[in-house]
């Protein structure tokens, strides 16, 4: 964390787009129907790939902008996108799969969010390059 008189600002954007990103989340997870069939958490795990998808996007622009605002990626990318994906619920549900003896499934879902989280980072990133380039050449 940055020392001096910046660390409250940058603690301040955290903490409000953090808060901003866990109300959005909890608005999927409380309008979501109940667990599907399968036994599957599909809103934790919908909600980290689409986080998982902006966070590529968001560096991919970030990084095209020379001097972007000193906050924006605190207050976006740790904030708002840290507080809407959310890796320790996808965490307690694995244990909840392992309890009700769904050994195989508890594999898959910890797993599969981890390579899934991943390529969603990539594919953001690829996806956000045309904006990027448009923005680097705005700024040359």
């Amino acid at each position: 964390m940055p020392r001096g008189s910046a660390a409250p600002a940058v603690l301040a954007a955290v903490a409000v787009g953090g808060a901003a990103g866990a109300a959005a989340r909890y608005g999927i997870a409380a309008s979501w129907p109940g667990l599907a069939e399968d036994g599957l958490p599909w809103p934790t795990l919908v909600t980290n790939f689409v986080g998982c998808t902006l966070i590529g996007v968001l560096m991919r622009v970030v990084t095209a902008v020379p001097q972007p605002h000193r906050l924006l990626r605190p207050f976006l990318g740790a904030g708002v996108l840290g507080g809407f994906t959310t890796f320790s619920v996808q965490t307690l549900e694995v244990a909840d799969l392992l309890a009700a003896g769904r050994p195989w499934l508890a594999a898959g879902y910890a797993l599969g969010t981890l390579a899934g989280a991943l390529v969603a980072v990539w594919l953001g990133g690829a996806a956000a390059r045309p904006l990027a380039d448009r923005i680097a050449r705005r700024v040359r």
